[in-house]
């Protein structure tokens, strides 16, 4: 089997956004997915927020063109959001994630993502793994917030 990057990033993707939909089902008490302590700053329920909210920014807005606006700040800074929201959009970005990588041809992938991020210009292949690995690292963190602090 020979996939393309393409095909192996819309894989990975789609499978950790559906990992993040579990974890967040998976917590017993909804609540819990807003706790906070001294050595954990980052809840469930806000990187939830700021993993939507990226990838809607740099797959969907940015390559997609789906006029979606960031509000970085509030990812982390609003509490309590319903777990059914929070789900509605986990869904929402799947079908963004997938119906813009569905588009992407081999050429995009070897041209400069269209932002400068950190002052570089990497090709839109290398900053697509980037969010892939991004999704990954924090989908880890919930899982082990859940595990702590979901009693």
């Amino acid at each position: 089997m020979n996939d393309s990057i393409i095909d192996i990033l819309k894989t990975i993707l789609e499978r950790d956004l559906i990992k993040l939909r579990v974890e967040i089902e998976s917590y017993t008490k909804e609540e819990n997915l807003w706790i906070e302590t001294d050595a954990i700053s980052n809840c469930a329920g806000n990187l939830c927020l700021h993993l939507v909210g990226n990838l809607n920014t740099y797959i969907g807005a940015t390559l997609g063109n789906t006029g979606y606006i960031r509000q970085r700040d509030q990812e982390f800074s609003l509490k309590n959001v319903p777990r059914s929201r929070l789900l509605s959009m986990i869904n929402e970005t799947i079908v963004i994630v997938k119906e813009t990588l569905d588009v992407i041809t081999k050429e995009d992938l070897q041209k400069e993502y269209p932002r400068i991020l950190m002052d570089k210009n990497p090709s839109t292949e290398r900053f697509l793994v980037h969010l892939t690995t991004h999704l990954t690292y924090h989908l880890g963190q919930i899982n082990y917030h859940r595990r702590l602090l979901d009693v």
